[in-house]
């Protein structure tokens, strides 16, 4: 019994030895093998909607290894492995024969001249780089192989092999040493190509373009020679590829969107982007950049950026952050202009306009105050200038005026445009609304032209998707651009309450047709049908940025023009300096086209024909146009009722003239001020008629020009440190009156057709005082400050332009 339990004992003994190292040997066969195989250290490449290589940049390690593509050439894969490993399809990882053949030539030949490993042999020892080619080396890869074959497809061998293969210098992979050696894709190389990148692995070192050109050659021919003889290459094309050269430099890798490839490597370093960006498109607009910085170069203008989208899905286009050319460092053409904020100048006006459109709160023809104004730290100028009087709401907008602008701001109110701009798609805005203050609609804020485009494409969108889509609207139209192929812009169901009408944005759209084009672009209007463009321009304070931003129902187009470092200069404006560019590229585009009316939202409304407000009961015109229902503008406020004398010359009361003889006429009449700018350009205006001598009319002849805002008035000091003045300036309705002018009850002077007083008052409380010929007066009192900090705050200025 006691033998028998140690013959037992000893029978499981060496079994249990057996199973525990054979299944510590499978673990270590299992494990032997690191994941991942290759560090994923890759240059990071970007490419076109279709495919095409449209940049790449060098590794973190310094090599050129792009990111792991697809199947292999079908020309470099049957080159490859006639050179390498006919049988690679075939054995498991190690092929004996090989093996054994490989055997017998080094013993013969005293020295190694035959490794006989398999391609996935040559996978694991590319995987251990820098090891001897030792016999324990050469197991160890043989053991690596078996375990790869286990774990990986020979499709995914293969693949590792191609994009891990050293082709010389710092060049790795197939398609690196393609782009490098060829300028091409692999796919596009001949056989002579394939063959000559299929033997470049065997000894990298000692072979490659450029060196040792003659063991090259004929290694690539007998390559050649053996694919001929297999029949995988006819006669004819044998022959030739022999007597195809050699590459005879190494190229510099394509760089079509050095900007857009900064910011995909910066978001995820080291990997393959399909963008969606046109490959032919993006060459035309590099080439549209680099002529066009040529020109402005003149003007020392360095930089300028465009960025093309489709409408309809967000995608871009074409994406040219800054001039393609890289010579001078100095102007900084390596800044991404695109993604970097700066002065918007008047771009947002379109916006402001399609807000109050929206909300009913003006109407197309409506009249804007375009006179000189100053609210408090704030005077905004227009940017020829001069002003009009009134102007009505979308001619302000196709001409880009910047006091209408303020005036419909104050209006609408900052902070509720603010919110609207916010969730318009401008992400720039990161200070509260009360910091912008009314100049946020002249360049008070930054803007970048990356959320410009999506913001426009957007607007645009609204009226295409509500004609498209039987009155859909998104719970969020203005959706941001997308650039990576398979992504799309997220706009979410159906709206309870749209956004934005399609009405209001259609009627944006539609004065943003009729603005003047630049010179060059002349006569357009005989190709309106494929030419409507709606389109703006912008220019910041101190011309230091030119904006256009154009949209159709198919693409938006917006360009930026200036310098990198904020130096301002003259003529550097959006007309002038990217809207020539704008429509450049419009031209690369086909297609085009009006925007569709959404006629269900649109009602017909009676509006004054001269003044563009509701008809008020003395309104004798109207005009029916389509507007967006829910206005809600005022009753017209300037016609009134006067009468006149028999001769029809002079303005009468019943005090000094019989009743009966009395003409009563429906007069147009603007406030004195609005009165004074507006008959300048306007010859068809009619003043209102003189009052008879002797009669009392109850009117308001005078108005006070500048400074409208009275109370607090600060006076800067002159260069040579002597008292500054301020300008004060009347308007009258008789442009023959004669204005007296009194400071704090003194006589000042005198004036007749130019009512204008230089004053320098001395600190403290004033009084104005105005009368004209006919004894009617004006009296204003100000406040005059002494502190230099309120030159900032109270007399500030500001002149963006179009």
């Amino acid at each position: 019994m006691t033998g028998h339990f140690f013959r037992k004992r000893l029978t499981r003994g060496p079994a249990a030895v057996l199973i525990v190292a054979g299944a510590s040997l499978l673990t270590w066969f299992f494990f032997c093998v690191p994941r991942p195989l290759f560090p994923e250290i890759y240059s990071p490449v970007l490419e076109s909607s279709d495919g095409q290589l449209l940049g790449a940049r060098i590794a973190s390690d310094g090599q050129w290894r792009f990111p792991s593509p697809g199947s292999p050439a079908p020309r470099f894969e049957t080159s490859l492995l006639t050179f390498e490993d006919r049988w690679f399809y075939y054995h498991p990882g190690i092929n004996p024969v090989s093996l054994m053949r490989a055997l017998v030539q080094n013993v013969t030949q005293g020295k190694i001249v035959s490794g006989g490993s398999t391609l996935t042999m040559q996978v694991a020892r590319l995987a251990r780089p820098g090891k001897a080619r030792t016999l324990a080396n050469k197991l160890l890869e043989m053991i690596w192989a078996l375990n790869l074959e286990l774990r990986f497809s020979k499709a995914d061998i293969l693949k590792m092999y191609v994009s891990q293969a050293p082709f010389g210098g710092n060049v790795v992979g197939l398609e690196a040493a393609a782009w490098r050696y060829y300028q091409r894709p692999p796919h596009q190389l001949s056989w002579a190509e394939s063959a000559t990148l299929a033997v470049l692995p065997n000894a990298p070192s000692l072979i490659f373009p450029g060196k040792n050109d003659r063991l090259l050659r004929e290694k690539r021919n007998l390559l050649l020679g053996k694919m001929h003889r297999r029949g995988f290459i006819d006669s004819l094309t044998y022959e030739l590829s022999l007597e195809e050269p050699l590459p005879g430099k190494v190229f510099t890798i394509p760089d079509h969107c050095y900007h857009l490839l900064e910011f995909s490597n910066r978001e995820k370093p080291g990997t393959r982007v399909r963008t969606t960006l046109d490959y032919h498109l993006q060459q035309l607009v590099n080439e549209a950049l680099l002529s066009h910085e040529r020109q402005l170069s003149a003007n020392h203008i360095y930089n300028c950026c465009a960025l093309v989208a489709e409408v309809g899905t967000s995608r871009v286009l074409a994406y040219a952050g800054n001039v393609p050319r890289f010579d001078d460092p100095s102007h900084g053409n390596h800044v991404d202009v695109i993604r970097s904020p700066r002065s918007s100048g008047s771009i947002l006006k379109p916006f402001l306009y399609a807000a109050m459109t929206d909300g009913g709160m003006v109407a197309p023809n409506q009249l804007i105050a375009d006179i000189p104004v100053r609210f408090t730290g704030f005077s905004p100028v227009n940017f020829s200038g001069s002003y009009d009087g009134a102007v009505p709401a979308s001619e302000a907008l196709a001409r880009s005026l910047n006091v209408p602008a303020v005036v419909m701001l104050q209006k609408y109110g900052v902070e509720p445009f603010y919110h609207f701009l916010k969730k318009a798609g401008m992400t720039t805005l990161t200070k509260p609304a009360g910091h912008y203050g009314l100049s946020l609609i002249l360049g008070g804020a930054e803007t970048t032209l990356w959320d410009l485009a999506g913001m426009y494409a957007s607007l645009a969108r609204i009226v295409t998707v509500y004609a498209a889509e039987d009155g859909f609207y998104p719970v969020n139209p203005f959706a941001p651009l997308v650039w990576k192929e398979g992504e799309t812009a997220d706009r979410g169901p159906e709206a309870v309450q749209p956004f934005l009408r399609a009405s209001a944005a259609w009627l944006t759209l539609e004065a943003l047709q009729k603005v003047n084009r630049p010179e060059e672009e002349t006569g357009w209007e005989a190709f309106a049908d494929v030419n409507r463009i709606a389109w703006k321009t912008g220019t910041s304070i101190g011309f230091r940025d030119g904006w256009a931003v154009g949209v159709t129902p198919r693409h938006v187009v917006a360009v930026w023009a200036g310098n990198g470092d904020g130096e301002g200069r003259p003529g550097l404006t959006g007309t002038a300096a990217a809207a020539p560019l704008m429509f450049e590229i419009f031209g690369f585009l086909s297609g085009g086209g009006s925007f569709a009316p959404p006629s269900e939202e649109l009602v017909p409304v009676a509006f004054c024909r001269q003044s563009g407000y509701l008809p008020s009961p003395l309104c004798d015109e109207t005009d029916t146009i389509l507007v967006p229902a829910g206005i809600r503008i005022p009753q017209c406020p300037y016609h009134r009722q006067i009468y006149l004398d028999k001769t029809r010359k002079f303005r009468v009361s019943e005090d000094c003239f019989p009743v009966s003889e009395m003409i009563t006429r429906r007069w147009f009449v603007l406030p004195p001020a609005m009165d004074y700018f507006y008959r300048r350009s306007h010859p068809a205006y009619q003043p209102l008629p003189p009052v008879m001598p002797g009669c009392q009319v109850p009117d308001a002849p005078m108005e006070l020009i500048y400074p409208r805002e009275m109370e607090r008035i600060f006076i800067p000091r002159q260069l040579d440190g002597t008292p500054g003045q301020v300008i004060f300036e009347m308007a009258h309705r008789d442009p023959a009156a004669r204005l007296f002018w009194y400071v704090d009850r003194s006589f000042a002077a005198e004036t007749v057709t130019f009512h204008q007083l230089s004053l320098h008052p001395e600190a403290g409380w004033h009084t104005v005082t105005v009368t004209d010929h006919l004894g009617n007066l004006l009296e204003k009192r100000f406040f005059v400050v002494d502190r230099e900090d309120e030159q900032d705050r109270e007399s500030r200025g500001m002149r963006a332009g179009g």
